[in-house]
Order: structure tokens, then C-alpha cells, then sequence
């Protein structure tokens, strides 16, 4: 589980994005960057977070942020829930979970009374100098741009 703590340096990393393109965290140095990850592509709780920051992409552009989603979904997958949704910000296919796993959000969760592993819905708020300024682990999908800014 989760490790990491605000004021540690974010972990690096360099993933390919829905469309293929290599994604690296040190890309976005001099910039603030939201991280959320979330379980699966195109389920409603994920939908209902990502359209909410999608929504609210102006407001995190005037703030200087940069968004990227991440899940253990393939770079299909994550094509589709992209355009589905029209979402303006890199959705990173993570399926070989190395970055899921350096920000420690896969591990035991509960769905009606089953247990299994799976990632927990987590945004990691990341500073210019790539130190994590912020944790959220009591995502409200709905509402999630609020909790951030």
C-alpha cells in the first residue's frame, strides 16, 4: 500500500499513453501535475472522476496543472474510454503495473463481501520540482476537482 508521503519526491517513470506515446514523469518538471489513478477504464465510478476533471480542464489550465490518468487498462482501452468521453488529458496504460506499483495503490480491496486485489482510487498532486504536494485517498468521483484545487 501506499508509502509514499507528502514532501517525498515522485516517483519516476516512463509509460506509453493510450495512443503509444512514451510518457515520462520528468517531461512535466516545471509544471504541477495531477496523477489519479483509478481502477478500470469506462466503469461508472472512474467515468464519473475523469469527467469531472474534464469538466473542469480550464480551470486546472489557468491553475498551470497537467492531468494524467492511470490504470492497469491497455492502451485500447484506455483509446476508447479517451474518446468516449472526450477526455483532454493522457490516460497512461499501465499494464505491466510498475507504475501502480512505485506509488503503491494495488492491493487488497472488498466489493460486496468478495476480496481481491485491485488499485485504489488515488491522485497524487505533484509540485514543479516533482515533490508530491498532496495524497488523496477518499476520492469523491463526482466531485474530485474541488478535493484538488
Amino acid at each position: 500500500m501506499i508509502k509514499l508521503k507528502v514532501g517525498d519526491k515522485a516517483p519516476g517513470f516512463s509509460v506509453k499513453d493510450q495512443d503509444g506515446n512514451v510518457i515520462k514523469l520528468s517531461d512535466y518538471l516545471g509544471k504541477k501535475v495531477v496523477l489519479f489513478f483509478y481502477p478500470k477504464a469506462s466503469t461508472p465510478g472512474c467515468t464519473a472522476e475523469a469527467c469531472n476533471l474534464r469538466d473542469n480542464w480550464e480551470q486546472f489550465q489557468e491553475k498551470g496543472y497537467q492531468i494524467l490518468g492511470a490504470s492497469a487498462d491497455s492502451e485500447k482501452r484506455q483509446a476508447n474510454f479517451k474518446n468516449k468521453y472526450d477526455l483532454p488529458f493522457p490516460l497512461l496504460a499501465d499494464e505491466d503495473k510498475k507504475v501502480i506499483d512505485a506509488y503503491g495503490v494495488w492491493g487488497p480491496k472488498k466489493f460486496m463481501g468478495k476480496e481481491y486485489d485491485g488499485i485504489h482510487r488515488t491522485t497524487f498532486v505533484i509540485d514543479e520540482k516533482g515533490v508530491i504536494e498532496d495524497i488523496i485517498t477518499k476520492v469523491k468521483t463526482k466531485d474530485h476537482t474541488a478535493q484538488i484545487l
